[in-house]
């Protein structure tokens, strides 16, 4: 594990701390979920995009590769 200093505004802290006290955990625990689920959300993202890249990449769809601006507004 690895330490991390964050510089945040007093105010914001010592609400920090009555919030996480009120929920029986630490500001230390609840920046460590924080960042856990953000992390995980934006992998879970960026692979989402990948295997959608990849389906578009298989596709046989003649229409999927050939769209251009002017065929999208065509009516």
């Amino acid at each position: 594990m690895t330490n991390l200093t964050l510089t945040v505004e007093d105010d914001v802290l010592q609400r920090a701390r009555e919030a996480a006290l009120r929920e029986r955990t630490s500001v230390n625990a609840v920046v460590r979920d924080f960042l856990t689920r953000y992390a995980d959300a934006k992998s879970r993202r960026l692979d989402a995009l990948d295997a959608l890249d990849a389906l578009a990449t298989r596709s046989k769809s003649r229409s999927a590769r050939g769209w251009s601006r002017a065929t999208l507004h065509k009516r």
